[in-house]
């Protein structure tokens, strides 16, 4: 796997404004953001996409939304947020390391894209 943006973040090459750390992943806020509330929960493990997720990644994938659900609470999104994981171009996916998008702060409207 080439090496991505998320990689630099993680190795601390790049700053970024980082909400948590530990030693499965990492979530910082987006630089572009959707939403008023806009964090990236990555997995440290480079994982391209989650269509290539491999077996034995499942408690690495539950952590991602574990993780984004706590930074959920954290960041008081009681009123609701949404979880995405873009797949692929067609998908929406522009860097080619799994992350979770955690966005919340408004409404947001259904159906997206």
């Amino acid at each position: 796997m080439a090496d991505t943006i998320f990689g630099r973040i993680i190795r601390k090459e790049i700053p970024a404004r980082i909400e948590h750390e530990d030693d499965l992943c990492m979530a910082f806020h987006d630089v572009a953001p959707q939403a008023p509330i806009h964090v990236l929960v990555i997995p440290k493990k480079p994982i391209p996409s989650l269509a290539e997720a491999e077996t034995g990644d499942e408690p690495l994938l539950g952590h991602l939304v574990f993780v984004a659900t706590q930074l959920a609470r954290k960041l008081g999104l009681a009123d609701g947020y949404r979880l995405v994981v873009n797949c692929g171009r067609n998908g929406g996916q522009s860097v080619d390391h799994l992350h979770v998008h955690l966005l919340g702060g408004r409404a947001l409207g259904w159906p997206p894209g």
